[in-house]
């Protein structure tokens, strides 16, 4: 993590190269162009690493976690469209890269993290910057039920398959967003609560996430 907060014309410029790479690749909603473009993605860099920040790669931040690459979150983003005052449940905190995204889109994010020193470095660095979330310290395979039901679900480690515990947290009429198979890759799945009991479930591109771990990771 960056100790001085410098977001210079170099920097700005980095972010404005990878928002056009991102387009090229086929990111079209202009609302997660212009968040990608805005949160300076080198402040959950140590700072010997900021020349890695705006290169379209995933990058370590330790406890065998990484910041994702910036086409996966803008990938995932887009699936969810989001509106202000979504109130977003995001498993797997990380950096908190991808929640300041959605807080930048005007979500209101619950997020969760089981690792406790990342959850530690998020929380407190995060309101440094200027991004209000909620944050949880805990097993995101099984949601944060107390604050249940979510407009948009967003599963930011591969899970096995997708936890029924989740499913009945989301809104009818939410969308989900999760990456689901084996720990070498997983497929994009998108998910759409149509009623109490009844789901859409869309099949996309292929990617790969560190895994998702927890007592309901197996819990279909």
């Amino acid at each position: 993590m960056a100790h001085k907060l410098i977001d210079s014309y170099r920097e700005k410029g980095a972010r404005k190269k990878l928002v056009e790479l991102l387009r090229d690749r086929g990111i079209a909603d202009e609302k997660v162009l212009k968040a990608i473009g805005k949160v300076p993605r080198h402040y959950f860099f140590d700072e010997t690493f900021w020349t890695q920040a705006y290169k379209d790669i995933a990058f370590p931040i330790g406890e065998g976690q990484t910041i994702s690459q910036p086409y996966t979150v803008a990938y995932q983003t887009e699936l969810l469209h989001i509106k202000p005052g979504d109130r977003v449940l995001e498993i797997g905190t990380g950096s908190g890269y991808q929640t300041c995204i959605l807080l930048e889109l005007g979500a209101k994010v619950y997020t969760i993290e089981r690792q406790e020193n990342l959850y530690k470095r998020t929380s407190q660095v995060l309101p440094h910057l200027g991004y209000h979330a909620e944050f949880f310290f805990g097993d995101g395979s099984k949601g944060i039920a107390e604050h249940a039901s979510y407009d948009k679900i967003i599963v930011t480690a591969g899970a096995p398959m997708v936890p029924e515990i989740l499913l009945k947290q989301l809104k009818i009429g939410g969308i989900m967003v999760i990456p689901v198979g084996d720990e070498n890759s997983q497929k994009m799945i998108t998910i759409l609560r149509l009623s109490e009991n009844d789901y859409e479930r869309i099949s996309l591109d292929t990617f790969r996430f560190v895994p998702l771990v927890g007592e309901k990771a197996w819990d279909a």
